[in-house]
């Protein structure tokens, strides 16, 4: 694997944008061939999308639990296990963004539309119509928040880490192209470049596509019942897709914007839109009774997980479980490639147990809040004195759900608002993030890709789920995602062997690094103790540790590769163009190559070096440079400024000797 380190940004050649023939034409060849085949035949293909859903409900339903409860349990054990501690980028790799910036755009990439959708019809409908039982009481009320929760808990989330993590490791501590098929590196090596790796991004794109499609689908719903509700916008199909195409432009601009100026500022819009309209809901609602049922419903939650997790409803069938447990199971899984992608985009530099247990727990302790305050302001209604206002409604229509609620409360014209301009902006998010991560996959992992392109992917977005209100509505949308997961569903296991088996090489590695011996240095006589202290209190320029790497450990450097080059093994030695930096790389084959290099580390000078200084400012005069050594992993956090070329060689072979002993476990 071809890995990060400190010197590679300025010595690598830089990354062209372009896009990846197979899986760019690929891929917009199926999609195109799907609307001109819902475009054209509508009836007939809202037929076909009904009766393929019901044969892979059918066929498949236990596999996609089975699949969902490995994917749970797998994040579950890489958070607490050693692997945990390993950083997604090199040792030294600081996150990019904040803990409230990582959070929003996890919130809103993940499931916002969602949430708002589905936030008071799920839970009513559960309540109305439980999967077995009477429903209308006490009893279907407990039953019907347990369920809201177990399709918007864990599992999702998990689905999301799985792919989200593997990205995130293999294309930022291994330098792997930013595609899912990258993921299968530790199973096929180099042959992901080839055709199995365009049909497994294919596969990705055809997921992504479908899922995003559905989430502005059920988005362009609600915003429609938002406008009926606000100012009497007849509700239709046209009019949804009118909407569809205002709002992409939107989504389109956002897209052109960028993630730093677009998708992050809308994220964190959403999250503070998303935070008030909770906020109004708990203060206006039965407050007492919300914070009360949510902590029961977070228990029962808990205590019924895994009964849920494996209940096929087998020995009382219904048609229940396929338009409820396995279209989340299947939308979760087909927005996985995006979802999976955009996190790890945003994750750079955490780790692996902060990476899982941040994906897994704050976005669905958010999640439990709104589906508590929105869905239990609504039971209690039903169970009160309004019962059959909000029933009735979604029954009628399960996009006006969350409006004859508020219609029941203080306000109801301003949350009304508030909640059509938060379905509005989850639209865009969600239509960007996702454009941008297809263009991602499309264009070979690059991760600025050309706008014409995500320009390209946006609209055709937005077309898809036209056709697929045009097919059939909310049926055609579930049918989307729970197709569109299948292949891919069988992917995300084979990434899940992937990533295990690509750290348990670099556990392998680390133990072959702690238990083989240093080599020793050259002899005391060559380098007096006077030097070796005057190395370690000195405090050189950045000038001084430059002219040492061309001096001194570039020399120490091309010794070494010309020794290793009379056995044939492909050796380099390469000075990046700021002379910044300097690495030996030696390969072997398909096996993780060998890279050692050294580069100026600049640091803050310490106070006690000259107290009389502001080490706190940027001035150049007070920083003091390092000559770190840096492995494929990154820094080793050492300093080796004052070597003579023997102890340099000496350094190299003792990484050397550890890469060696690393393989030997490996083989």
């Amino acid at each position: 694997m071809n890995n990060n380190n400190p010197g590679a940004g300025a010595g690598a050649e830089k990354k062209k944008s372009q896009i990846n023939p197979p899986v760019f034409y690929g891929s917009a060849v199926l999609i195109l061939a799907f609307v001109i085949f819902g475009a054209t035949v509508p009836e007939f293909a809202g037929d076909v999308f009904n009766n393929v859903q019901q044969w892979i409900i059918d066929t498949f339903g236990w596999y996609y639990l089975l699949a969902v409860a490995v994917f749970l349990v797998f994040s579950i054990v890489l958070a607490f296990s050693s692997y945990g501690q390993i950083k997604l980028g090199p040792d030294h790799s600081d996150p990019d963004y904040s803990y409230l910036s990582w959070f929003a755009m996890l919130f809103s990439a993940g499931m916002g539309i969602g949430l708002l959708f589905f936030g008071v019809a799920e839970p009513v409908m559960h309540f109305s119509s439980p999967p077995v039982g009477e429903g209308g009481d006490a009893a279907a009320a407990r039953q019907a928040m347990s369920i809201t929760f177990f399709h918007w808990g864990l599992h999702a989330w998990a689905i999301y880490a799985v792919v989200g993590l593997s990205l995130a490791y293999f294309g930022y501590r291994h330098n792997l192209p930013l595609t899912i098929r990258s993921s299968l590196y530790p199973l096929i090596g180099e042959r992901i470049y080839g055709p199995i790796g365009h049909v497994v991004d294919i596969f990705a794109v055809l997921g992504t596509m479908f899922g995003v499609a559905t989430s502005l689908g059920l988005g362009v719903l609600q915003v429609n019942a938002g406008l009926n509700y606000l100012f009497e916008i007849p509700q239709s199909v046209p009019m949804q897709i009118g909407l569809i195409a205002v709002i992409t432009v939107f989504a389109t601009a956002s897209v052109v914007a960028g993630l730093d100026a677009g998708i992050k500022r809308l994220s964190e819009l959403n999250l503070v839109l998303a935070i008030l309209l909770l906020l109004f809901v708990l203060i206006v609602g039965p407050t007492l009774f919300l914070l009360h049922t949510l902590v029961q419903n977070t228990g029962s939650y808990l205590s019924d997980l895994v009964d849920m997790t494996f209940n096929l409803y087998a020995y009382d069938p219904t048609g229940w479980i396929g338009g409820w447990t396995l279209f989340y199971w299947g939308w979760w899984m087909a927005w996985s490639p995006f979802v999976g992608m955009f996190i790890a985009r945003v994750s750079r530099g955490r780790t692996i147990r902060e990476f899982i247990l941040g994906v897994l727990f704050v976005p669905v302790g958010f999640t439990f809040m709104w589906m508590t305050f929105f869905g239990g302001t609504a039971i209690s209604m039903e169970l009160g004195e309004l019962a059959g206002v909000v029933s009735d409604a979604v029954s009628e229509d399960a996009s006006i759900a969350v409006f004859a609620m508020f219609e029941q409360l203080p306000w109801s014209m301003l949350a009304s608002g508030i909640a059509t301009l938060l379905v509005v902006t989850f639209f865009v998010t969600s239509s960007d993030s996702g454009s941008l991560v297809i263009d991602i996959i499309t264009s070979g992992g690059h991760t600025d890709p050309p706008v014409r392109q995500r320009i390209f992917w946006a609209i055709s977005e937005g077309v898809v789920a036209s056709v697929l209100l045009l097919t059939g509505g909310l049926a055609a949308l579930q049918t989307a995602s729970i197709a569109g997961a299948l292949p891919f569903s069988v992917v995300m296991l084979f990434i899940c062997y992937g990533l295990w088996k690509g750290l348990r090489m670099e556990g392998m590695k680390r133990l072959a690094f702690d238990t083989v011996p240093p080599t020793p240095m050259v002899s005391s006589n060559r380098v007096q103790w006077q030097q070796r202290l005057k190395k370690l209190i000195s405090h050189p320029k950045k000038g001084e540790v430059l002219n040492f790497l061309r001096s001194t450990v570039k020399p120490a450097l091309e010794k070494v590769a010309e020794e290793i080059r009379k056995v044939d093994t492909d050796v380099q030695v390469e000075l990046d163009e700021g002379e910044k930096s300097v690495e030996l790389r030696v390969k072997h084959g398909e096996e993780p190559e060998f890279t050692y290099g050294v580069y100026a580390a600049g640091h803050l000078l310490p106070t006690f070096a000259f107290p009389e200084f502001d080490v706190a400012g940027p001035d150049a005069s007070k920083r003091y440079y390092r000559a770190e050594v840096y492995l494929a992993e990154g820094s080793q956090h050492y300093d080796i400024w004052g070597y003579v070329e023997e102890q340099v060689i000496g350094d190299v072979l003792t990484q050397y000797e550890k890469h060696m002993h690393f393989l030997h476990l490996t083989r």
